[in-house]
């Protein structure tokens, strides 16, 4: 079974959301985990109703550091948001490797936080596809 690790820097928003959106879709047919370089205390609060909204509850999920171990265990890795603020925390990476350059939840409204779940929901959609084709 092919697996995607979804990285972002706290583990709190865009990697919880792909992650959760990429198991939903998939129905067991690959499977994907998130983490992050430093993870938060928990999911953003907004993060968790915005899913909740989408059908999806995370509200038990937390964030997870991400680990060597992880890393080699995956197939895929997407990075999200590893734009140049964050260069310096993004993972080095010896497996194929793709960067989302997607808007951080942090400190955004419910309704920008729609705007974000529903772009890592299309592209996630794209990514199972790709990969269950496979």
């Amino acid at each position: 079974m092919k697996t995607v690790l979804f990285v972002c820097v706290h583990n709190s928003g865009r990697s919880q959301m792909a992650e959760a959106f990429f198991n939903h879709t998939a129905k067991g047919k690959a499977q994907a985990y998130s983490a992050g370089t430093q993870p938060a205390n928990k999911v953003n609060p907004v993060v968790v109703e915005a899913m909740r909204e989408a059908g999806i509850d995370i509200s038990g999920n937390k964030p997870k550091m991400l680990t060597m171990d992880m890393v080699e265990k995956a197939d895929k890795m997407i990075t999200m948001g590893c734009g140049a603020e964050a260069e310096a925390v993004c993972p080095a990476s010896f497996i194929e490797t793709e960067d989302w350059t997607l808007e951080d939840p942090q400190g955004k409204s419910l309704e920008q936080v729609r705007r974000i779940r529903d772009e890592i929901k299309e592209r996630v959609n794209k990514l199972v596809k790709e990969i269950v084709s496979s």
